[in-house]
């Protein structure tokens, strides 16, 4: 993945309640509960950073090693960008 990572904002509604980022499908009225590093991902695709540079900022912030979180990551970016959440990569 390689391509700057920027919401579909057109394709969702989302709040925060208590640290929780509540994230609804409008085109299938499915709901996401986003906690923890789910969050945090979420929080960091913002348009700015790349999947690569996004994996390093959410290693920072976890005080990890990107190889340990790689493949968790990427199931989640996948799973954002087939809900049609998200695109790049």
């Amino acid at each position: 993945m390689s391509s700057v990572l920027v919401k579909n904002s057109a394709a969702f509604s989302e709040t925060t309640i208590d640290g929780e980022v509540v994230v609804m499908s409008l085109d299938t009225g499915t709901f996401y509960s986003l906690t923890g590093s789910a969050a945090a991902t979420w929080a960091l695709i913002d348009g700015t950073r790349d999947y690569t540079a996004l994996l390093d900022d959410l290693a920072a912030h976890f005080k990890t090693s990107p190889s340990l979180i790689g493949a968790d990551t990427d199931a989640f970016i996948k799973s954002l960008v087939e809900a049609g959440l998200i695109a790049g990569g």
